[in-house]
């Protein structure tokens, strides 16, 4: 009982310091009062950034899917179809699972389970005849293994057994210390995982391939997977055996023991999920001390509760700190969880919009380095991608571009995404704009910058009139391929801008510097259409009552920079057009109110909303933005916070962070703009923390009845920026950090 006590005291220190430290703890938790049922819809994630679980607490059964985000099927450097078996494309695939039966009873009292998004810590309590049995679960980036806990109040109560099942077919080893298990893909990949168990108290013995556990006082199970992959095109995408570093990890692991693990994993996670901070408002205290899923009830019904909404800003910020991490693969379609063999669209990486969405959020709200594995994945992908687009458009094509589909093997699937090679260069420079990393400009950034240019250099279509055009282009996932669509037309702008922008700043490549700027000067350009509306396709064929989900031919406006209602405010108007007529507000409809339920159909998607969420920040529209918030929590998100397409989709939690980020500061077009598009209902009062700006600039921010009352920017040394504040413009000089 005196430890369980101290665990609880431990547990409330740490919420305390954190709270002292000026972060919001309260409403960055998940919790329920019952157990999960559904993995997709009612488990909690946590993860390392490599690895990751869903966790269900359950009483008398827990049981933890995991999995490892390089477990993938397919053959090296595919090029193709979309062949998603053992073999061609491939998938990302389900790592296996653990199961802890307990030998007492499945009904319990005063149950809960809540995911800390803050710490990264999972528990679960409960009662069963007046004993209290708790459980914390955390996955360690520093020390790469997820660990779990069990106690419970009195001696000699957890009693039961644990199983662990490859879902790939891997034959399970137990013995006294743990189980583990170890084989190969049919595509040649290794694999491995091994479950470390350590207990306080009773006895463990083996019983087929079941650990079995009896009278203990505390188990402690340390869990680490891993494969061979290397992220390597010469070294044919395999390293090392994975199981002697498994072994090595896991040792290292229990030698620190469970306390050390867990203050190194909080230390490390709050440092990225504590960066970045906002508070829109403050939720009834009734609501607050409602479960998760029964406040996400009362949202969708109309309620008013601005505590989740910056618990879904948070939650996007923890997911992409919990599946991206320098050192591993980019953030997938699902993150890294699934618990699959055949997810859905391979649980990939699309470049039409999904990858992109996955790191709108990244360098906007202060998570820079988890925006690296992206740009490792772009570097690593080159060569291939090379091959592949001589292949598909000519032996003597320079630079690359992808299909829309892309597997961690270099494979390409699916139809060729033609410029999807610049939206990539627009994710590769932003990480240089937002950080000022001229080391990396020169080195990463800038050689990619100018080999895409090179590409596009080689493949424009100039017109009788002069003007160049991709050709052969497409407005995904809509309407005809042909000549000029505006989505292919906004990208290469972007690019040569982005390149011009990069050349400028390391005073290199004058020459080409001008060949670009010509060639961007040229481009066919942005057009208005018959009933107001920024057109999609050169032709002026655009439906007024066209609802479908992508908005492609608005990316001038997000994440691009081309339109914006300061230096082209008739462009920007157009784009307003077009933007209410896809979510049903023009057309037949065009005086039908703007509402949360007049956007219906198609564009009730789970990525859809934030994309307009940005957008209509972008455009100045704050309530509009507000809206698409509660469009997203009100149709498309599940009792866990997990967005859904449907099905289950992870850009939704990762872009409407992006989103909110954009109604709160801007800095787009040379200047820093605080609350350029807030809702009435964030007006009353407010702030943020750690926001960041392009140029290197950390932002803090108060505002009171719609106006910003103080605010502070930083940077690395002072410097002279432009700041739009309050409807003024004025020059300030920035202050050092601290």
């Amino acid at each position: 009982m005196i430890k369980f006590k101290i665990l609880l005291a431990v547990s409330a220190l740490l919420v305390f310091n954190i709270a002292k430290a000026g972060v919001p703890v309260q409403q960055l938790k998940l919790w329920y009062n019952h157990p999960a049922e559904k993995w997709d819809a009612e488990a909690l994630p946590i993860g390392n950034g490599r690895m990751g679980a869903m966790l269900f607490g359950g009483i008398k059964t827990e049981r933890i899917q995991f999995n490892e985000q390089s477990l993938w099927s397919g053959d090296n450097n595919w090029d193709g179809d979309y062949e998603t078996g053992d073999h061609g494309f491939g998938s990302y695939r389900n790592f296996g699972e653990f199961v802890v039966d307990f030998n007492h009873v499945d009904v319990a009292t005063e149950y809960e389970r809540s995911l800390n998004i803050t710490t990264g810590i999972h528990t679960t309590s409960f009662k069963i005849n007046g004993v209290r049995f708790f459980r914390e679960a955390f996955a360690s980036h520093p020390d790469q293994v997820i660990v779990f806990k069990y106690t419970a109040s009195e001696k000699a109560a957890l009693s039961g057994s644990i199983s662990m099942t490859s879902a790939q077919g891997a034959i399970s080893i137990t013995n006294k210390d743990g189980i583990s298990f170890a084989s190969e893909m049919p595509n040649k990949l290794k694999y491995a995982a091994k479950l470390n168990f350590e207990h306080e108290g009773g006895e463990v013995y083996v019983e087929g391939d079941r650990l079995v556990f009896k009278n203990c006082n505390t188990i402690i199970i340390y869990l680490d997977a891993r494969t061979n992959y290397k992220p390597d095109y010469n070294a044919g995408w395999r390293g090392a055996d994975p199981m002697s570093i498994i072994e090595k990890e896991a040792r290292n692991a229990q030698q620190l023991g469970f306390q050390k693990l867990k203050a190194r994993h909080i230390n490390d996670i709050t440092r990225l999920t504590t960066a970045a901070t906002i508070d829109v408002g403050k939720t009834a205290a009734d609501i607050s001390a409602m479960p998760t899923d029964i406040r996400l009830k009362k949202y969708a019904a109309g309620g008013q509760d601005p505590d989740l909404e910056e618990t879904m800003f948070q939650y996007g910020r923890y997911l992409l700190v919990s599946s991206s991490r320098p050192g591993g693969l980019p953030a997938n379609l699902q993150g890294l969880w699934n618990n699959s063999n055949t997810p859905a669209w391979a649980s990939d990486y699309h470049n039409n919009i999904n990858i992109q969405m996955n790191y709108w959020a990244a360098e906007s709200t202060n998570l820079s380095e988890c925006h690296i594995p992206l740009i490792d994945f772009i570097v690593a992908a080159e060569e291939p991608c090379r091959i592949a687009t001589r292949k598909a458009f000519g032996e003597k094509t320079r630079g690359w571009t992808a299909r829309t589909s892309q597997n961690i093997f270099g494979g390409n699937g699916w139809e060729w995404n033609i410029p999807s090679s610049a939206w990539y260069a627009h994710h590769v420079f932003e990480h240089w704009a937002f950080t000022n990393d001229t080391v990396y400009l020169k080195n990463t950034a800038y050689p990619i910058l100018k080999e895409i240019c090179e590409y596009w250099e080689d493949r424009l279509k100039v017109m009788p009139d002069g003007t160049l055009m991709v050709p052969n282009g497409w407005s995904p996932e809509h309407g005809p391929r042909e000549d000029g669509v505006m989505h292919d037309q906004q990208l290469v702008w972007d690019l040569f801008q982005n390149y011009l922008d990069a050349s400028a700043a390391l005073n290199i490549d004058r020459d080409y510097q001008i060949k670009v700027a010509t060639m961007q000067a040229h481009l066919a350009p942005n057009k208005i259409g018959k009933w107001g509306q920024l057109q999609e396709w050169q032709t002026d064929r655009d439906d007024p009552d066209d609802q479908h989900r992508h908005t492609s031919h608005l990316f001038a406006v997000y994440p691009g920079r081309q339109i914006n209602m300061i230096k082209t405010p008739e462009l920007a108007k157009a784009a307003i057009i077009s933007l209410r007529s896809r979510s049903g507000n023009y057309g037949k409809n065009i005086n039908t109110p703007f509402t949360v339920e007049s956007t219906v159909g198609d564009s009730r998607r789970s990525w859809t909303w934030p994309w307009r969420c940005a957008l209509w920040a972008r455009l100045g529209e704050g309530e509009k933005a507000g809206m698409m918030i509660r469009g997203l929590l009100t149709y498309n998100t599940l009792p866990n916070l997990f967005t859904n397409h449907p099905p289950f989709q992870m850009d939704g939690n990762f872009g409407i962070t992006g989103a909110i980020a954009e109604m709160l500061l801007q800095s787009q077009n040379g200047e820093i703009q605080l609350l350029p598009a807030i809702p009435k209902e964030w007006a009353a009062e407010g702030s943020f923390n750690g926001l960041k700006a392009r140029g290197g600039f950390t932002v803090n921010c108060k505002w009171l009845n719609g106006k910003v009352i103080t605010y502070q920017v930083y940077s690395e040394k002072p410097v002279k920026v432009k700041l739009r504040i309050n409807g003024q413009v004025k020059e300030i000089v920035s202050s050092r950090f601290k």
